[in-house]
């Protein structure tokens, strides 16, 4: 028999709370649904103008009517017959497209060139730092030969001083 406490149902969820993962990833969905408001009002306020300008700006209304008569309504439900509601579909992917496009350009690329840039800047740092030791090392070198040249010249009477 053990006599070793088994940790109850409270201290495992407390310890579960407090791993950095989870505190993480609470953070990233905080901010992705702040981040989620900005890129949808982009993308509606800019992008859905921009394709609206080539055709519609509400593609909801785009539909195939497979077996007839159809009728859909103003809120996108069928009403009878049966339809596709491709429109809705290519807005959709069409909003997931630019939404990607918008998180990649404004988000990740400017985010991995300020990474590269703090790693190359690292990476010079050590280099200078490596080159400024071989440099200290190297003089005392030439100090010592300094040192041990005037000895001899000296004679070796002053050796021993």
């Amino acid at each position: 028999m053990s006599t070793k406490k088994e940790p109850n149902v409270w201290q495992g969820f407390k310890a579960f709370l407090m791993r950095g993962n989870v505190v993480d990833l609470a953070i990233a969905v905080v901010i992705g649904a702040a981040f989620t408001n900005i890129v949808s009002s982009l993308v509606k306020g800019v992008i859905n103008p921009l394709v609206g300008a080539i055709g519609t700006q509400n593609l909801d209304h785009y539909s195939f009517c497979l077996k007839g008569p159809c009728a859909v309504g103003a809120d996108g439900t069928v009403k009878s017959g049966v339809a596709i509601l491709w429109g809705s579909v290519l807005g959709s992917t069409l909003t997931f497209v630019f939404t990607a496009a918008v998180v990649y350009f404004l988000m990740v690329l400017p985010m991995s060139k300020y990474l590269a840039r703090q790693a190359a800047r690292k990476a010079d740092q050590e280099d200078t730092k490596e080159v400024i030791e071989v440099t200290e090392v190297t003089e005392l070198e030439v100090l010592k030969e300094i040192r041990d040249t005037l000895v001899t010249q000296r004679g070796p009477e002053y050796a021993e001083r």
